[in-house]
């Protein structure tokens, strides 16, 4: 079976971009040119049956992924079935199983058989974490079961994956040299510095590129190259390490492209505002316009339990500048596991942060939905309001909790109500 690239690359257009064709309300031949072009993807495994694929790249909508899963601390694969649930019915785009605990590939399947959107995994956390189990330690990690456990995750049906390949020996001496304060807080960029440092050996993922390429392809696999050095603090934002980094997953990028391979890059992370912009046009440029997928960015160090807010301000303007993917962060982040509460919230306000991005771009639609919305605000019309909200069932609870005096006006101006006031001093103009 042909790869959604290749069938672009020959001028076909498959099933799945005409279904994102008139999802983005754009033309099949335009996400088809610029697929073959590497700058839209269509995330599907030939292993996943899904019933909701996602175009992410150039003049689509900004999407958003959530991230779910296991760790040490608490493992619960039912609870983790309910996130999925929470994240999809408050309108997430793609999502992610980071889990790290338990049965590793049983929680996958189960979250696959469940997802109907593009699902994606880290494997070099399976493959850390059953090396411990199986070798006692690791930096015992053998290369091969790097590359096992990335086919066997593409066998089950994993649509893309996250792989640190530019996370090098050379990089990590410009780590060392830039003196950052928070290091590296990439889990996955964690484990492998770790293995790489011990043995005194390049990454695996870097040196055998070529053969994550053949297993990419032969499952139509995207990867997501991650940024396995991005910054983890403001005061690392855009440092040498970070940009090295960057400049090899470009390089990457292209070998990709040239075996028919899907790819996105990752971005950070955490970033000063102001630097923002500039972050995102180093991507394109040095990316040769891949689609880039941003944590956040977090723009302020300082509001643990508030990170879903400073990760949709940054979040807001990265997509306003041209990012294409926001995955979202929640307020737990950096205090714990989020809650099913975290969840919804978290893909609630990078919705927003999405949208922001996709009126200040131009993106198709996007500023119809906010022009309705105000013509229902003029008319007072709540229950339209209310299905127009991006979350509508926040907004019925707050308009039933505050009941006004009058029907067709809200508590915070009651009769003096200046929408009111006006239509009705309009309609006595002559």
């Amino acid at each position: 079976m042909m790869g959604q690239l290749s069938e672009a690359k020959k001028g076909r257009i498959t099933p799945e971009m005409r279904e994102v064709a008139k999802e983005e309300g754009l033309v099949p031949e335009f996400i088809r040119d610029n697929l073959a072009q590497g700058e839209i993807i269509i995330p599907k495994n030939v292993k996943h049956s899904l019933t909701c694929c996602k175009a992410i790249g150039k003049k689509t909508k900004t999407k958003v992924n959530t991230n779910i899963g296991t760790s040490t601390d608490y493992v619960a694969l039912d609870h983790e079935l309910k996130k999925l649930r929470v994240a999809i019915e408050a309108g997430t785009d793609a999502v992610m199983d980071l889990s790290t605990a338990g049965d590793l590939d049983k929680i996958r399947r189960s979250i696959l058989r469940a997802c109907p959107l593009p699902l994606g995994t880290v494997p070099i956390y399976q493959a850390a974490i059953e090396s411990i189990a199986e070798e006692g330690a690791l930096v015992k990690m053998k290369k091969d079961k790097i590359f096992q456990v990335i086919e066997r995750q593409a066998e089950d049906g994993v649509d893309f994956i996250t792989v640190h390949c530019g996370l090098t020996r050379q990089t990590l001496e410009r780590l060392k040299g830039e003196g950052r304060v928070t290091d590296i807080v990439s889990r996955g960029g964690a484990f492998l510095t770790t293995w790489m440092i011990t043995n005194d050996e390049e990454n695996p993922l870097y040196e055998e590129y070529d053969q994550l390429l053949e297993i990419a392809k032969k499952y139509d696999l995207t990867l997501s190259l991650g940024d396995g050095l991005r910054p983890g603090s403001l005061a690392d934002s855009t440092d040498r390490a970070q940009i090295q980094e960057l400049i090899l997953l470009g390089e990457l990028a292209k070998r990709a492209w040239e075996q028919d391979v899907q790819v996105m890059v990752e971005g950070p992370g955490h970033l000063l505002f102001s630097e923002i912009e500039a972050n995102i046009l180093l991507e394109k440029k040095l990316c040769h316009g891949a689609p880039f997928y941003v944590l956040g960015p977090v723009v302020t160090d300082i509001a643990p339990g508030y990170d879903h807010i400073t990760s949709a301000i940054g979040g807001a303007y990265a997509a306003s500048s041209g990012a294409d993917f926001l995955c979202y962060v929640t307020a737990g982040e950096h205090l714990r596991l989020p809650t099913l509460e975290d969840v919804r919230q978290g893909v609630v306000v990078t919705r927003i942060a999405a949208h922001i991005g996709d009126i200040s771009k131009g993106v198709k639609g996007a500023m119809d939905w906010d022009i309705k919305m105000a013509e229902m605000r003029k008319k007072r019309d709540w229950k339209k309001q209310v299905e127009l909200a991006i979350d509508p069932t926040l907004a019925q609870e707050m308009r039933a909790a505050s009941k006004p005096h009058l029907s067709d006006v809200c508590t915070m101006c009651g009769e003096y109500c200046a929408l009111k006031i006006v239509d009705e001093a309009l309609k006595l103009r002559p």
